[in-house]
């Protein structure tokens, strides 16, 4: 089972991993765009070659429209498609320093509290989103330039928040049996070092 999760977990940081570097991909075209559109329009290149400035700008050399509304969606998308990474690895920031001194019954017990609460959180953020989603989808409201609808942001997250609510009850059952039974079914190697 375990296997399972981390492959769900890593195609889905493949899956963010994408779509933040079309993302970065897509911003920076924007900025070229919008740049070489003010100089275009600047006076000294009106003035020195109008034909040439005219004649580029007529090619809609400019900003890529609606980049903020798509940066703003594929933006949730990249966070929730991360979340199931980051939490099949426990590389959440953690603070230590009273807990590295506690015998192992103590911090297995507090391993395992710390996520239950991570797999009720997330448990809650994907329900959540998915009812936004619907209520979204049944109030019809578009973005202001693409005019694509809201829920589209909604639907797209919410994959990857399921996944990292499946990750999350996943290993909050492993460290609840590694409380009770003393085993380690994770390897602690996963966790990152903070």
């Amino acid at each position: 089972m375990h296997q399972f999760v981390t492959k769900l977990a890593r195609a889905f940081a493949i899956l963010g991993g994408f779509a933040l570097s079309t993302l970065v991909v897509m911003t920076c075209l924007s900025i070229i765009g919008r740049s070489l559109n003010s100089i275009l329009h600047s006076d000294f290149l009106q003035s020195v070659a109008p034909e040439i400035s005219n004649a580029l700008l007529a090619t809609g050399v400019g900003p890529i429209n609606g980049d903020f509304e798509l940066v703003e969606a594929g933006m949730a998308f990249t966070v929730f498609a991360f979340l199931p990474l980051c939490q099949i690895n426990g590389a959440h920031a953690s603070v230590d320093i009273l807990t590295a001194r506690l015998p192992q019954r103590i911090n297995r017990f507090l391993r395992m509290l710390i996520e239950i609460v991570f797999a009720a959180v997330l448990i809650l953020i994907a329900v959540k989103l998915l009812g936004g989603l619907e209520s979204k989808r049944s109030s019809g409201q578009t973005t202001l330039l693409l005019q694509f609808p809201v829920w589209w942001g909604y639907a797209i997250s919410l994959p990857g928040a399921i996944a990292a609510a499946i990750v999350a009850i996943h290993i909050a059952l492993s460290r609840f049996i590694e409380f009770t039974t003393g085993k380690t079914l994770i390897p602690s190697e996963l966790e990152a070092d903070h």
